[in-house]
């Protein structure tokens, strides 16, 4: 007898005909903590357990049927009371079912449940034909088992991979707290072409009404299908009512296109555009912005920005990063982050660059684009169109290393007279050491030429071929202690690492060299161990100096966690140091200011840390910052920080996610500087939170530009749960204000702000 009915497709058309199916899917995990215990549809005696990996597939599975009882004939079986149908993970019960094996016909009443390892489905009703392939099932109730999706709807009918849905719903929410609920009056589904279309679909809020769409069309699988994505709503003062509605354009399987009308009630119309491309040997993205007349500058306002990359081979690959923009407010008028209107430039660069097992290389050019309007041209550093580089180091058998790092590079500026540089550095270290020390001398030789343009050259002397040549010398030993040791009937590791770096280098007279790309390193802790305090070849130091540093940690035995950690170092300068930028004061002879850092996790609530420069010589403090961590239970954290460098700035920061209950928190941020006596930014909120949806009210007031001058938003994001987030994008703003919103994010470890990228060429670190 063959099989009264065809799991598979059945199970697969009820998935897909789902309205919209949880399309979304959040960076962060989604938090069901708030949801009542227990299956809204719960798991169906009798059915098989869930697929495991390995398992064969139902296609090659055989149906089993039971029932307690057959009659009727062979052609025209009834089977009754307690019929079950399984094959793989795949259940179907009910009370009865008839079927006629020469028409190829079924009916199922009573009690109809399905089950397989991500759906389950109950209904009252379900009958079909096998030779045609058509089935219509009635008053189903289904459940998604992973994602936890649940809904109904009065009727399906499929027909082959064609399906449609009426008055159906979807929610992520329980059905006895209904806080939000996709309701559809019919959907039709091509399982074949991988997209539905949604007709008449209302999103509601309680029983309140919230979006209306008339039509929209959705995928069904991976996939991708053109179509509208969820709209974007916010509130500024300068924008007004603001509204974004991606339209989503799958153009090809290797490439698409999201185009973005926004509406902006104080300043006009723009569109923005996104088109992503992707093949074997690369991908990039292109974006794009036009806005005529904006109402807030009286102009047309654009930008295009491109980031992508082509591997030629193993070896090399051709990569690129450029962006322009229309004027020199775009950032500020376009980004309403701290971050986005700090950058005074737009840097684009493209080349072609090459990594071995002993070197690294490219070939580049780099160019900037002055970003804020309170600066000239004058202020852009210079552009390198081209710039070349290679760094190569390879172990010499057991104790040595050799190296070399050089680059060459034009300089191009439109304000200033420009010129070509070569630099190169050789060196050779040895490495010596054992289990608890180690030695580490250096010999290199610096040589670096110029070939100035005539207007540079006079005003350095006349020279236009102007070099310089000197060697380098470093010595860098260092010692491991350990020790074990109980603290509060706790056991801890504690060491011990003092480390002394010494550097020596003659002094060139260097005033006949131009200032391209070089300027003074800020004091720090990793400028005590540093061969050069300039950045870039134009300046190198000469320097007789002895840093003198010493660590000590705490490391818990119980799980490797470090309890306390802090570092004290100073150099000993002895002789002065003739080099000096413009503008720059000499480095005399003595010693230079303390530099100091500690961190100590009290407790697992609280973490502290300090950062101090003290100047011996003037008696008086150049740097201190300090920082304060509070975790309340439930994700909730509050930080506090002071910082101060003389001179320059003097800031204090409090932000926090302040837990309420389970239900309600709320959110802050007070950004405050002493030193122009000028609030940066204020954040005032409150979350709300549920089973299955969430709200974010944000009020926030920021420095929107160099001249300090205001601006206020209101942002409000509503977050369905498993579905996807209506409004602005406020975690976004959260995360980047409270450290730790999101909890993971203080386990992350962040790039060091002096270590270079792997593609730069910085002389001035030796291996």
């Amino acid at each position: 007898m063959r099989p009264p009915l065809r799991l598979l497709p059945l199970s697969l058309s009820i998935a897909v005909c789902l309205p919209g199916t949880a399309l979304a899917a959040d960076d962060k995990p989604l938090n069901w903590a708030l949801c009542p215990a227990g299956d809204i549809i719960p798991p169906f005696e009798g059915a098989p357990p869930a697929a495991q990996p390995g398992d064969p597939g139902r296609e090659q599975q055989p149906t089993v049927i039971e029932g307690d009882e057959q009659s009727g004939t062979r052609a025209t079986p009834l089977i009754q009371g307690n019929v079950a149908l399984v094959r793989g993970d795949q259940f179907l019960g009910t009370d009865s079912i008839k079927m006629d094996t020469e028409a190829g016909t079924y009916v199922a009443e009573g009690s109809i449940r399905y089950q397989d390892s991500g759906l389950r489905i109950v209904a009252d009703r379900a009958e079909g034909n096998h030779n045609t392939d058509t089935h219509v099932i009635t008053n189903i109730r289904y459940q998604l088992v992973d994602r936890r999706g649940n809904g109904g709807a009065d009727s399906i009918q499929l027909t082959g991979p064609l399906g449609r849905m009426n008055h159906s719903t979807y929610s992520t929410c329980d059905p006895s707290q209904q806080m939000w609920q996709l309701r559809a009056q019919q959907i039709d589904v091509d399982s074949d072409a991988g997209f539905g279309v949604a007709r008449n679909a209302v999103l509601r809020l309680g029983n309140i009404p919230f979006l209306y769409v008339p039509w929209f069309k959705f995928p069904v699988d991976d996939r991708r299908q053109t179509g509208l994505l969820y709209p974007s709503v916010s509130m500024s003062g300068r924008n007004g009512f603001d509204y974004r509605q991606p339209i989503y354009l799958n153009l090809a399987p290797n490439y698409d296109m999201t185009l973005t009308p926004r509406l902006m009630t104080e300043r006009g119309l723009l569109l923005d555009t996104e088109f992503r491309y992707l093949y074997n040997g690369g991908r990039g993205t292109a974006n794009a912005s036009y806005m005529p007349d904006d109402d807030l500058r009286d102009r047309d306002r654009g930008r295009f920005l491109f980031s992508g990359y082509h591997n030629l081979d193993r070896t090399w690959q051709a990569r690129a990063n450029v962006g322009w923009v229309s004027d020199d407010r775009y950032v500020e008028d376009f980004a309403n982050r701290l971050a986005g209107v700090s950058s005074s430039y737009l840097q684009s660069t493209a080349g072609v660059f090459g990594v071995g097992e002993y070197w690294n290389a490219g070939a580049m050019a780099e160019h900037f684009q002055l970003t804020d309007y309170t600066l000239t041209d004058a202020n852009l550093p210079y552009s390198r169109l081209p710039r070349t580089y290679v760094n190569w180091e390879q172990p010499l058998g057991q104790w040595l290393d050799a190296g070399v790092w050089a680059e060459a590079v034009h300089f191009h500026h439109t304000e200033f007279a420009g010129g070509s540089r070569l630099d190169v550095k050789p060196y050779i270290s040895a490495r010596l050491g054992g289990p608890a020390w180690y030695v580490t001398p250096t010999l290199a030789w610096r040589y670096t030429a110029y070939q100035l343009e005539d207007d540079l050259a006079q005003q350095l002397g006349g020279d236009a071929s102007p070099s310089r040549s000197l060697p380098i010398t470093t010595l860098e030993a260092g010692m491991y202690f350990d020790r074990d040791t109980s603290i509060g009937g706790a056991d801890y590791l504690h060491t011990l690492e003092p480390r002394l770096f010494y550097l020596n280098t003659p002094y060139r007279d260097q005033d006949g060299l131009p200032l391209f790309d070089t300027r003074p390193f800020t004091f720090s802790w990793g400028q005590l161990f540093r061969d050069n305090r300039y950045s870039g070849a134009d300046r190198q130091t000469d320097a007789n100096q002895l840093t003198v540093a010493l660590s000590t940690r705490l490391i818990r035995q119980a799980d490797g966690r470090e309890k306390l950690s802090a570092s004290l170092g100073q150099i000993r300068y002895f002789e002065d140091s003739r080099v000096v930028a413009p503008g720059e004061l000499p480095v005399e002879e003595g010693k230079s200011a303390w530099v100091a850092d500690a961190n100590y996790v009290l407790n697992d609530r609280w973490t502290l840390g300090a950062s101090y420069q003290w100047d011996p010589k003037f008696r008086r403090e150049d740097l201190a910052s300090v920082r304060a961590r509070y975790l309340w239970p439930g994700d909730g954290v509050a930080n506090i920080g002071y910082r101060y460098r003389r001179d320059l700035l003097e800031q204090a920061d409090f932000a926090f996610l302040y837990p309420i209950n389970p239900v309600w928190s709320v959110v802050g941020r007070y950004y405050y500087s002493f030193e122009d006596d000028k609030l940066l930014e204020a954040i005032g909120g409150v979350q709300w939170d549920s089973c299955c949806l969430a709200v974010r009210l944000l009020a926030r007031r920021y420095v929107r530009n160099r001249e300090g001058e205001l601006d206020n938003t209101i942002q409000v994001e509503f977050v369905l749960k498993g579905l996807g987030s209506a409004g602005q994008d406020t975690e976004r703003t959260l995360r980047r204000a409270i450290l730790g919103y999101h909890r993971d994010d203080l386990y992350l470890v962040p790039p060091s702000n002096t270590t270079p990228h792997p593609d730069d060429y910085d002389p001035n670190l030796i291996p």
